[in-house]
């Protein structure tokens, strides 16, 4: 039997999976903080979070799956919601919704796994993980194997703001951190929201760096990964590791079963 590998170009009155991904994570974030009003921050971490120490003993399995849809902040869920919209509808398009959804699962399991087995490995065992971040760096894997030479902005700025904000929180007074990270976090969504501006100076403010697809994933993990070592980043980067393994495999995997497909794709998003 035939197989058949193509961009669809359809237009379907149906939301993309795409959408319904982020709604879905928009809406069980909501849901969220109503569970955190009710029952406290304690219940979400035992019971959502991803703590390795649980799994390890077999405690709280679910939550491998329960914490790829859960996200720590407003600005969390939307920085990772704004990355899924753009790279999520892009592969969408090039490999259909079944194996985008498969990608995107097995991607956030197996970055739990990775962060699992990074809190073995740095005997880091009782911090716990939310976010979608493994998965989808999962897609974005099978994006820098499949359309290596595709241009690609990385948004520098809100990185540099974050290592900023973890560097300057453990000076200033506990007090002002509110408010801090309040200032930092509306910084970084304007910072983002720039990249939209018809005035090129207002987008620079970003600091846009245009990259080729295959190297995105390398400079999004590898120095923050570097720096994590010297200053305990809020970024799970051994669980973006693990997604990002998972999306090379399946796009390498692409390449060799569609070899003339993939070759066509590439020439065409160059």
């Amino acid at each position: 039997m035939a197989h058949v590998y193509k961009i669809s170009n359809k237009k379907r009155s149906k939301l993309s999976l795409t959408t319904q991904l982020i709604l879905v994570n928009v809406v069980l974030y909501i849901v969220g903080l109503v569970l955190l009003s009710i029952y406290g921050e304690d219940f979400i971490l035992e019971n959502v979070a991803l703590t390795p120490a649980f799994v390890l003993s077999g405690q709280k399995i679910w939550t491998l799956v329960t914490s790829i849809f859960m996200h720590g902040s407003f600005f969390h869920i939307f920085a990772n919601m704004f990355s899924l919209f753009f790279i999520g509808s892009f592969l969408e398009r090039i490999i259909g919704k079944k194996r985008f959804f498969w990608t995107y699962i097995i991607a956030g399991l197996v970055g739990g796994l990775f962060f699992i087995a990074s809190g073995l490995i740095f005997n880091d065992l009782n911090t716990p993980a939310v976010g979608a971040s493994g998965a989808i760096f999962g897609l974005l894997g099978v994006l820098a194997v499949v359309v290596p030479f595709s241009k690609v902005y990385l948004i520098v700025g809100p990185l540099l703001l974050i290592v900023a904000q973890v560097l300057v929180s453990e000076i200033i007074p506990g007090s002002m951190l509110p408010m801090f990270n309040t200032v930092i976090n509306i910084l970084i969504i304007l910072m983002i929201f720039s990249l939209f501006s018809f005035n090129s100076s207002l987008r620079k403010i970003a600091v846009p760096l245009e990259l080729p697809m295959w190297l995105l994933p390398i400079i999004a993990i590898v120095p923050l990964t570097i720096i994590g070592f010297f200053i305990p980043l809020p970024i799970g980067n051994s669980a973006h590791l693990g997604g990002l393994v998972v999306g090379l495999v399946y796009g390498f995997y692409l390449k060799k079963k569609f070899p003339n497909k993939t070759r066509s794709i590439s020439r065409h998003f160059r």
